[in-house]
């Protein structure tokens, strides 16, 4: 009888474990791990390897691998951000690799539809916005010569650019944009050379701020080798160029990212015949 006892007790605990996981959220689900969130996190990592490798194919490839999810109902969004970021690096890395305008084009104008779906299941996602910017303000840039639609892509741009800097002011990613925009703007209209190396040198210092946090890998964190990217390449095209300083942040984005094609293969050696160059003179 004991025995008996013993299942029955078991019996009870079953019956209260099984009451318990009938209760559990979704949401408790997704902090424990499922095999769909492992299966879109592994095609994220790929593709921002692929992003830094100037894999245009792979970029490619693993944009319609995340396809199946786009539905997902608790990864909808980002799902469609890291389709979106694909396509959008995919034409960035095109820029480098001779693209042409047509596919250039078509690349970031799918990669706006992403991340303006991934705004359509999350409003306040500041990062599906940011994105959305970079990709209108290359598509002005592939546009500029057509005045109808370039005042139609700026009519979009310069108020989500507005947004952006009150919703988001201190988002290192946003800054990494919007020092962009201050470089090609002259200071009559607020920008200027040395107010992108100010706005990029304080994206560097909140990107540090936030390193090396527990973190959703599904949530966008990139952000501090792109800054110092961005820097080293900014030194070295500003109208005094500072060489050294140029390709000490260049190698320090390289010891972020050793296979950062980009980087590697084409900004270093860039500085390097910068520096040749300013030694024959």
């Amino acid at each position: 009888m004991a025995g008996f006892g013993g299942l029955l007790r078991w019996q009870r605990v079953l019956v209260y474990l099984l009451a318990a996981v009938a209760v559990v959220s979704t949401a408790d689900l997704r902090a424990w791990g499922s095999p769909t969130r492992e299966v879109v996190t592994k095609i994220v990592v790929e593709i921002q390897r692929a992003d830094y490798e100037g894999d245009r194919t792979a970029l490619k490839r693993l944009y319609g691998e995340l396809k199946p999810f786009v539905d997902d109902q608790q990864l909808a969004s980002r799902v469609r951000y890291w389709r979106g970021f694909a396509l959008w690096r995919k034409a960035l890395n095109g820029f480098n690799d001779n693209a042409t305008t047509k596919e250039l084009e078509e690349d970031l104008t799918q990669a706006l539809g992403e991340f303006d779906e991934a705004l359509a299941k999350d409003g306040g996602f500041a990062d599906a916005k940011v994105g959305e910017e970079s990709c209108l303000g290359n598509l002005m840039f592939l546009n500029q010569n057509n005045p109808a639609r370039l005042q139609e892509l700026l009519a979009r741009a310069a108020p989500l650019l507005k947004e952006l800097r009150a919703e988001a002011p201190e988002n290192p990613r946003m800054l990494w944009v919007l020092g962009a925009v201050l470089w090609v703007n002259p200071p009559e209209r607020g920008g200027g050379h040395d107010k992108a190396l100010a706005t990029y040198e304080k994206g560097l210092e909140l990107a540090r701020a936030h390193k090396g946090g527990a973190g959703d890998p599904l949530e966008p964190s990139w952000g501090e080798p792109e800054l110092l990217m961005n820097l080293a390449w900014s030194n070295l095209n500003r109208t005094a160029p500072d060489l050294i300083l140029a390709e000490r942040q260049a190698r320090a984005a390289l010891e972020l990212v050793p296979h950062w094609h980009y980087v590697r293969d084409i900004l270093l050696r860039q500085i390097e015949v910068a520096k040749a160059n300013a030694k024959l003179k």
